[in-house]
């Protein structure tokens, strides 16, 4: 013989054919048993056990007394909250640091790159940093490099948690001092842009902006940092359907207008300026898209020269903000 068949315990068939077969005997052990089940629903999955440890006390004497079901019916509802990617943000300049620090935002580590040129907002920013004994780390310069991705960190940085959005309804407080004045953003990818409209927001009286959860800019480090600290101070919500919450607000007695080359109405020629507003903004390239065109009381244009085509968000959103401010003063 060649090959396996001499190997110690090899078989070799001589016989030719079909070979017997379990005739139907363990059909009913390679039958379905139905869909898998959440793996919180599995007693010894971690998401099961976290689920049990995040449970009220009776809560969790239930979930763990349960089983996974098998019978393929429907599954039970429940589970552990998803997390989200990133669970930390990094904020970093000199201006940016001091504000979240004065703001007392939550910071889990303060960098300090080492041979450090002090100023006062330096020294006020250590000061608060030691009152509040948060970690400071004195951080070469090329590590402060890669953790702000390259950004003009002055030398300084803070970890702060992901950011905390509010909810759309907590911009609408009758309580808040002032003609309410949100600003809506529709479409805007670009973080300098939210930056920079926060800071205007800021500057002019505003209440508060409102972001798409998505195909829209979230609030990152590169946003913290061009808001000047100003997101600090000036609270962003987040939607799932901007057209929804858009109307939510016309119930709630605001005017909405949206910001359009093609507008209705000029700038110089508003007339709503001292009403509640909510000023929509869209994307530089596409403008407002058509349900939240649609859903807006009138589009506003900026009048410009012929030279200049348009305006970046920031900058349209800054010039509108200003004529609001200004006629409200009046």
């Amino acid at each position: 013989m060649t090959g396996n068949s001499q190997r110690r315990g090899a078989i070799r068939g001589s016989k030719k054919g079909p070979s017997t077969g379990s005739g139907g005997q363990r059909r009913k052990g390679l039958e379905a048993h139905g869909a898998t089940p959440k793996a919180v629903e599995r007693t010894k999955h971690p998401a099961h056990k976290n689920a049990v440890r995040g449970a009220t006390p009776s809560a969790a004497r239930a979930a763990s007394r349960a089983r996974p079901a098998r019978s393929g019916g429907p599954a039970r509802s429940g589970g552990s909250p998803r997390r989200t990617k990133g669970s930390s943000e990094i904020v970093y300049g000199r201006n940016s640091v001091l504000e979240a620090l004065r703001a007392d935002i939550p910071v889990t580590t303060m960098y300090v790159a080492g041979r450090l040129e002090s100023d006062d907002r330096v020294r006020e920013a250590l000061k608060i940093a030691t009152g509040r004994s948060i970690s400071i780390l004195e951080t070469p310069r090329g590590e402060l490099d890669r953790l702000t991705d390259g950004g003009v960190h002055q030398g300084l940085a803070l970890q702060v948690p992901a950011y905390a959005y509010v909810h759309p309804g907590d911009l609408v407080n009758p309580q808040t001092p002032g003609i309410p004045l949100i600003v809506a953003l529709d479409g805007i990818t670009d973080p300098r842009n939210l930056g920079a409209i926060i800071r205007s927001v800021a500057a002019f009286g505003g209440h508060g902006v409102v972001v798409p959860a998505r195909r829209s800019v979230g609030m990152t480090a590169s946003a913290w940092k061009t808001s000047a600290g100003a997101a600090a101070r000036i609270p962003v919500a987040q939607c799932s359907n901007l057209t929804r919450t858009l109307e939510d607000y016309r119930k709630a007695g605001f005017f909405l207008l949206g910001l359009d080359m093609d507008g209705d109405v000029t700038l110089p020629g508003l007339e709503l300026a001292k009403e509640p507003l909510v000023i929509v903004v869209g994307s530089e390239g596409k403008g407002l898209s058509r349900l939240v065109r649609e859903t807006c009381d009138q589009i506003v244009s900026i009048p410009m020269s012929s030279v200049v085509e348009s305006l970046n968000a920031g900058i349209a959103t800054g010039v509108t903000l200003y004529e609001v401010a200004r006629r409200r003063a009046l």
